[in-house]
């Protein structure tokens, strides 16, 4: 079992003189360099850069010298290819740096290269044509999940300790259960996407992390979260530092039991054994859980959400096409992507004004349960860990037939805006893990930070998949 420190013990140790943070920086790359043939996690580096920028002297922030690694979706770095998994995007180089990525810069950490994504995020399995499929590293003939399964198996396989991640459906949370990670989605608007505007799919998308505890979540939200003046939206300030928040006693919550959905997906026996299991905790550590119904339909949200981000896919692939002054040629994109954008490139005004309607209309009616419960559990996937294949975006059908089990329980809670947390909870039949899933109201990170912490003194997971790599 791989036992890496993860960033706040790595930083600690960098500070403490334990360590420098040249030998962290020149270790993660070596471990890079060995892992990531056998996962094919990390897409594109920037090796010789980092190293400079440790040499030259790192800023004195809470992450001084720890490594970290930024999906190669919705958040650039300068001088590395931004190709969010798509043939279409993949020449030329990003000329400026994200917010989100400058934050992290400012806290002391060291950029090391951006992890792979399914194209343009559209698969809850990380298998782009463009680079080929990151696989589990638990299990190579497994998902890692996606859409930021490069990440998860990045961090899993100890590369790095942490990476940066984001969910616009379940894309932070799915692949943190199918790695055996924390992974948390912060509530919309409390991490800005500038410099690049995001629109309609911003609503329902949101960027932070996926680590291997709960500390290294709470203070990379420290860093990260934050509105930019001009931002079209924010998320409520907290009470506190998330990182003083996660510690927390949380007291005795109110914990609504979600083991079905209406009209959704059976969930297998071996996640619903995972919730049944966590919700016993729970009990034993004094939170009152009663067993409730889901106040949505995931087929609607499915419908409201796809309209959203579609109008999106097809507004970043037509401004792509007027930069290179081409019409789009069948190889540019992936046949699920094709079918994506061809279906709503024909999306009226009055079609997105429906579906922002039936957003608000569905987080009314999902917001009435925090009304009498502080935070809804569920499973985080219906099913276990698929095998590479099981999603394949070369055969649209697949998608169809097998997406709305990976997103059914999660996506609901990017179209309300609401924060939801994947902890790790048990292992499935062949030894992948199984993860659960809480909810909390709009500005909830901080409560849900500290049940996660709770639920790690109680229960801890593994800190990286087994043989892993060499430590």
């Amino acid at each position: 079992m791989t036992h890496r420190p993860d960033a706040i013990a790595t930083a600690a140790a960098i500070r403490n003189g334990e360590v420098s943070a040249r030998a962290v920086a020149e270790d993660a790359i070596a471990r890079i360099e060995n892992l990531d043939p056998g996962h094919n996690a990390v897409i594109h580096t920037r090796f010789d850069e980092a190293l400079a920028e440790v040499d030259a002297g790192l800023p004195d922030g809470p992450l001084h010298g720890v490594p970290v690694l930024v999906k190669d979706l919705g958040m650039e770095v300068a001088g590395l290819p931004a190709t969010g998994g798509s043939r279409l995007f993949s020449e030329g180089l990003a000329t400026r740096t994200s917010e989100l990525v400058a934050r992290y810069r400012r806290a002391g950490m060291v950029v090391l290269g951006t992890t792979n994504t399914p194209e343009l995020g559209l698969n809850a399995s990380t298998e782009p044509a463009l680079y080929g499929p990151t696989r589990n590293p638990w299990s190579a003939a497994h998902s890692p999940g996606g859409s930021s399964g490069g990440s998860a198996a990045a961090v899993a396989a100890g590369m790095v300790p942490v990476a940066h991640a984001s969910d616009g459906g379940g894309s932070i949370r799915i692949p943190a259960a199918a790695c055996g990670l924390f992974g948390l989605k912060p509530s919309r608007g409390r991490v800005s996407p500038a410099p690049r505007p995001t629109t309609l799919s911003g609503l329902v998308s949101a960027h932070h992390a996926v680590t291997t505890t709960v500390r290294d979540s709470a203070l990379l939200l420290d860093i990260a979260a934050g509105p930019l003046p001009g931002d079209a939206y924010a998320a409520p300030t907290p009470a506190g530092s998330f990182t003083a928040l996660a510690r927390q006693d949380p007291g005795r919550l109110r914990i609504g039991l979600i083991t079905g959905l209406p009209g959704g997906p059976a969930v297998h026996p071996e996640p619903a054994a995972a919730v049944t299991a966590a919700a016993r905790l729970c009990e034993s550590l004094g939170h009152e859980v009663t067993e409730t119904t889901a106040a949505y339909d995931p087929g609607d949200v499915a419908r409201t959400s796809a309209v959203l981000m579609g109008s999106e896919l097809v507004a970043q692939i037509e401004a792509r096409l007027e930069q290179l002054g081409r019409p789009l040629a069948d190889d540019d994109i992936e046949p699920f992507t094709r079918v994506v954008h061809d279906t709503y490139r024909t999306l009226t005004a009055a079609d997105v004004s429906r579906a922002l309607r039936r957003m608000q209309e569905i987080g009314w009616e999902v917001g009435a349960a925090f009304r009498t419960y502080d935070v809804l559990l569920g499973p985080t996937l219906a099913r276990p860990t698929p095998r590479l294949g099981t999603l394949d975006t070369s055969r649209p059908e697949s998608i169809y037939e097998h997406a709305s089990v990976h997103s059914a329980f999660t996506s609901v809670y990017n179209v309300t805006g609401m924060p939801a947390m994947s902890v790790p909870f048990g292992h499935d039949g062949e030894g992948l893990p199984l993860g659960v899933q809480f909810a909390a109201d709009l500005g909830g990170e901080g409560l849900l930070l500290s049940l996660a912490t709770q639920l790690e003194q109680a229960a801890p997971w593994p800190l990286g998949a087994p043989a892993a790599g060499p430590e």
